[in-house]
């Protein structure tokens, strides 16, 4: 059995953004919805359902609806609740409707680059929303750019271009001499990458998903009408009931003749396992297994890989809860909460000053002395990245008291960065790419640290291996990446003195 590493105590104890929500874990690009109800309230109801998907995205939100006779779009920069309120939800009149919660992976944060994009043309409009990321946005430049007239020279000058759902938008908008579905269906095999597409004209509902089917999507329905989401947990606030995912390489097509499907690629099914660890949300089941029960499952495991004598085992909220509990479970240590989280903090622009930083401002979470003061505890996280966050942590739980500060990971080291929608650092910046486990410890101040073994993630998911995308930690990708030509600097291998790790170290920078 896999002894817990290094008993070396330290750290450089300097205080980072990881005590205020700058420092950023590891982020899904968006959430999707779309409703097709003639006589309900499309625009509330998909209100609803990205206020259930918030967590995969925070910087914009949008929603489009058609009557039938035209498509309206209403977009910001912000949480759902902060983009609409009643008053806009009540203007948004129709039977169709689609909504979108972004975190940028491509394209920068701004208002031109919220979702949907809209796009009107001579064969009507057409309104989208996309989770995932494109990896051949070269090879779609230069489709749009020969596109005849004016659509192609504005999404290649204009600015919205900077991001592949625009690319898809005006490649889908054009369609002259045929219909957009007959469109949708020699485009999307064109595309290379993670994606789940909804889009809309004025009387239909679309949705897509990648070959690979590496984000998730379900299909739902209503007492009168469909409902697609990214996750389960959005059919449910809804009152929808589930009725499959979408396949992969699976398109669908609802509007008043019903429901049809069809198939524009061979599936071949690579689910991003970093669903099950951390990006979706606990109650959603995604192929069949409860997300929550594979993070309670994650922590029992890694009790048994790496277990330690302690007094508490506590949980990183909300993200380390599951596993925490599965961890205190198998090993019959407490569980007790040892961090408060504040609840109200959200993405901020308001950056400490250094007087503060050094001060010890500690924005998101703050430690429990009563709880902590002469234990030995067993702090549960998902995944580290840059380290700066449980450096922090440590840091904290050493000043109320901790007597031993034992760290344990539901995820294997995270050594690659994703091409596929979730926003990790640079590879550089992956402290597991320069350090090994002893080091990690060393680094973050802990007295031990343990990652759960990548089969042992694996075998929790439910899925066999060969069915996951397991590339942010083997380097191993589903779908070939690029030639270097095409993603230029992006995809150069370089050699960096890396400040996190203190010597050379090859760079994959995520596009």
């Amino acid at each position: 059995m896999p002894q817990p590493t290094s008993k070396r105590k330290g750290g450089d104890g300097r205080l980072t953004t990881a005590i205020d929500p700058h420092d950023q874990g590891p982020q899904d690009a968006c959430g999707v919805f779309g409703v097709w109800a003639p006589g309900e309230d499309v625009a509330k109801l998909t209100y609803f359902g990205l206020y259930a998907l918030q967590h995969r995205g925070q910087e914009s939100a949008g929603i489009a609806v058609s009557n039938g006779r035209q498509i309206l779009v209403y977009k910001d920069m912000g949480l759902v609740s902060q983009v609409f309120d009643e008053s806009t939800l009540d203007s948004l009149k129709g039977h169709l409707a689609i909504g979108h919660s972004r975190y940028s992976t491509t394209g920068a944060s701004t208002w031109h680059n919220a979702q949907p994009t809209f796009r009107p043309t001579v064969e009507g409009s057409i309104a989208l929303g996309h989770n995932g990321n494109l990896i051949n946005t070269h090879e779609l430049r230069e489709k749009v750019a020969e596109l005849p007239g004016a659509a192609g020279e504005l999404d290649i000058k204009g600015v919205e271009a900077t991001n592949d759902t625009s690319l898809v938008t005006a490649l889908l908008a054009h369609h002259p001499d045929t219909s957009l579905e007959q469109r949708a269906l020699e485009v999307l095999p064109q595309l290379r990458g993670a994606f789940c597409f909804v889009w809309m004209n004025e009387h239909t509902l679309y949705a897509a998903r990648d070959p690979q089917g590496i984000r998730p999507l379900v299909l739902g329905r209503l007492d009168r009408g469909w409902v697609v989401a990214s996750e389960d947990a959005a059919l449910a606030t809804i009152g929808a009931s589930v009725v499959r995912e979408v396949e992969p390489g699976e398109m669908i097509v609802i509007d008043e003749n019903g429901l049809r499907s069809h198939t524009f690629a061979e599936p071949a099914r690579k689910g991003c396992v970093f669903e099950y660890v951390y990006l979706a949300r606990p109650d959603a089941t995604i192929s069949g297994r409860n997300v929550h029960e594979a993070r309670v499952e994650m922590g029992r495991r890694l009790a048994r890989e790496f277990p330690v004598e302690a007094d508490l085992v506590m949980p990183v909220p909300e993200s380390g809860t599951p596993a925490a509990s599965g961890y205190a479970a198998e090993s019959g240590i407490p569980f007790g909460q040892g961090f408060v989280k504040n609840a109200y903090v959200g993405r901020t622009f308001i950056q400490p000053s250094q007087t503060l930083r050094q001060l010890g401002i500690r924005l998101k979470l703050n430690a429990l002395e009563h709880m902590i003061r002469g234990k030995r505890v067993v702090v549960v996280d998902d995944s580290i990245v840059r380290g700066n966050t449980q450096r922090a942590q440590v840091r904290m739980l050493r000043e109320a008291g901790a007597l031993e500060v034992h760290v344990r990971i539901s995820s294997p080291p995270v050594k690659w960065p994703c091409f596929y929608g979730i926003d990790f650092a640079t590879r550089a910046e992956l402290i597991a790419n320069g350090l090994d486990v002893d080091e990690i410890a060393a680094s973050v101040g802990a007295d031990s640290l343990g990652y759960i073994s990548l089969e042992g993630m694996v075998e929790a998911t439910g899925q066999p291996a060969e069915r996951l995308c397991q590339a942010c930690f083997t380097g191993e990708y589903p779908i070939e990446l690029p030639d270097e030509s095409l993603l230029g600097k992006h995809l150069l291998e370089a050699t960096l003195q890396s400040p996190t790790m203190g010597r050379a170290l090859p760079v994959l920078n995520n596009p």
